[in-house]
């Protein structure tokens, strides 16, 4: 298979789909794969080693779209990105589609094959293509968090883990999943009061087993969202529904009763965002102030730290990248049902239930699609 790496777009976004590590897998896999120049260059991956992997070095994403049979990319496609998908063209990226109606109609009229990282599933419920990036959202959140409290950013001037004879800012995590866990792992480790909400107590049970004392677990009632907002420094939106747009966890009303100069961190921005205040931001410009509250709402954390991000990202798409790649599209989705869960948009029909239901478009079952087009494998 030809595959292609395009050089990403969004802004401040210095992440690259492949590292020159995972092309090599790919070569040594039998495929072909191009790489845009200066693609990966802002964090350390030059074009001379993505040479020495085996990819081949081209001078413009037209190229890469117009002869590629898979695009292997990190963030979401942009319009004139969409515009360049063609039918039976493989896109294995992150889409967030479900606040987003204007991409999936782009998408849908490209006639691609459109795989979403972040509903890609595992046994166990467990989302491996999205956790790398959850692990590194969660962690930034509390740094961001962090710098915003001082004072010249609009925060409240709470140090994160006080000093002796100060008491620490109070976080407040909503969602205890992998974000959730590693911003509590991050600020209980700068010295904050942390506590947890989450509206399984299985996963309550399972937190409390792992940091004991050290983290407040809550279970989420309106009440308690309220209760433990009204009091905290750093509010951490970490809710996630696969596929479908954020709920609204905090609104508008409550922010107004907040602490003047508490910061927010909506991780979930990407599918919407969990606060009824929160708008997406970039890299450039992160911040705004609601009713003296400072919201963070970052649509690309990770790529703050793009290296990392890109090395982790690799480690886990790779082995479905080379699944794709090895038994063509068709072959690879049917036989592999956490992978199918990925399928987003096929042939211009929505094939994942919760983007459909958010976007109000009728859902076709993924296999059903599938079967419709009659598409060839591609191998």
């Amino acid at each position: 298979m030809l595959i292609g790496v395009p050089k990403e777009i969004k802004n401040h976004e210095y992440r690259i789909g492949l590292t020159p590590g995972g092309v090599n897998e790919l070569v040594n896999h039998g495929h072909q794969v191009m790489v845009e120049s200066n693609g990966g260059l802002a964090i350390g991956f030059d074009d001379e080693q993505y040479l020495r992997a085996g990819a081949e070095i081209v001078a413009a994403a037209q190229e890469i779209f117009a002869r590629a049979e898979m695009i292997i990319k990190v963030k979401e496609p942009q319009p004139r990105e969409c515009a360049m998908l063609r039918p039976g063209q493989i896109l294995f990226t992150y889409l967030h589609l479900a606040p987003d109606p204007e991409q999936a109609r782009l998408l849908l009229a490209s006639g691609a094959t459109c795989i979403a990282y972040e509903t890609v599933t595992e046994n166990g419920l467990g989302l491996p293509l999205l956790a790398p990036m959850s692990e590194v959202a969660g962690r930034m959140a509390i740094q961001a968090g962090a710098h915003n409290l001082e004072k010249a950013q609009g925060g409240n001037g709470m140090l994160l883990g006080g000093v002796p004879g100060v008491e620490p800012a109070r976080v407040l995590i909503i969602g205890g999943g992998v974000v959730g866990i590693n911003a509590a792992r991050m600020a209980m480790g700068m010295g904050a009061d942390v506590t947890i909400l989450d509206r399984s107590l299985a996963r309550l049970t399972e937190i409390d087993m792992s940091f004991g004392s050290r983290l407040k677990t809550v279970y989420s009632t309106d009440d308690a969202v309220q209760r433990y907002a009204l009091s905290a420094d750093l509010v951490v939106g970490a809710v996630l529904i696969p596929g479908a747009a954020a709920p609204k966890l905090i609104s508008r009303d409550l922010v107004k009763r907040m602490k003047e100069g508490a910061v927010m961190v909506d991780v979930a921005i990407d599918q919407g965002g969990c606060f009824e205040t929160s708008r997406a931001t970039t890299h450039q410009d992160p911040t705004y102030i609601v009713d003296g509250v400072v919201h963070y709402c970052v649509a690309n954390m990770p790529g703050g730290v793009a290296r990392t991000a890109t090395m982790a990202l690799t480690n886990a798409t790779l082995p479905f990248a080379v699944e794709l790649a090895d038994n063509g599209v068709v072959a690879a989705l049917q036989d592999d049902e956490h992978l199918r869960n990925g399928l987003n948009v096929h042939a211009g029909m929505v094939t994942h239930l919760a983007v459909a239901e958010a976007l109000d478009h009728q859902y076709v079952e993924a296999m059903t699609a599938l079967s419709r087009t009659g598409l060839q494998q591609t191998a």
